[in-house]
């Protein structure tokens, strides 16, 4: 990682690896831009039983995010598979636990957009998308989505939405990602941080 080079931070959930694979898709779009580079980082599950918690570092994977992460990064992409058409309670979770940076202004015009995968081709993915843009604007983020200039947006027949990135992962989420869903991923991590350049320009 070139320590000049503008840090993307891509923050996702993943139980069965799709949503993993979607944020890795969109790393590969951010590192495609000349001056960027890609800082995959997730979060830990929320247990049901007050008294479990997980470990300090993950088993495997990205590293768990820390409030580091959110300062440091020039822009942010986040992304949770879906639960009832939602995101899920850990990417909920950590979110709601960012006032501090909320009340400092630490991610206010930075730009942001969102991705999910889904169990089912309706299962929620445009309104999962949805719910997440809304503490990013709160935090004064500039959430960016995909245009229609991409023409994988009117030819899919899986996941892949103007809201942002989606994949469809089947019911076991051992679907594999089309042509499509991997073009509009990559487009969208190569717009955030084309985005990100341009804001951090000299005026």
């Amino acid at each position: 990682m070139n320590q000049a080079n503008l840090i993307i931070l891509v923050l996702f959930y993943s139980r069965h690896g799709a949503t993993r694979k979607l944020a890795e898709l969109i790393a590969q779009g951010i590192e495609s831009v000349p001056g960027c580079d890609a800082r995959l980082r997730t979060v830990p599950a929320v247990s049901t039983v007050a008294e479990a918690t997980e470990a300090d570092v993950p088993a495997e994977g990205a590293p768990y995010v820390e409030p580091e992460d959110l300062q440091e990064c020039a822009g942010i992409a986040v992304g949770s598979p879906t639960r009832f058409g939602n995101m899920a309670a850990a990417m909920k979770y950590f979110w709601d636990g960012t006032a501090t940076q909320w009340l400092s202004g630490a991610l206010a015009g930075k730009p942001a957009c969102v991705f999910t995968s889904t169990g089912s081709l309706h299962g929620g993915q445009e309104s999962t998308l949805l719910s997440m843009m809304i503490p990013l604007f709160h935090h004064g983020l500039m959430v960016l989505g995909l245009p229609y200039t991409h023409p994988e947006l009117m030819t899919t027949a899986s996941g892949g939405t103007p809201y942002g990135a989606s994949h469809w992962a089947g019911l076991d989420g051992k679907k594999s990602f089309t042509d499509d869903e991997k073009k509009l991923a990559i487009a969208l991590g190569r717009r955030l941080a084309e985005t990100a350049l341009k804001l951090r320009a000299p005026q």
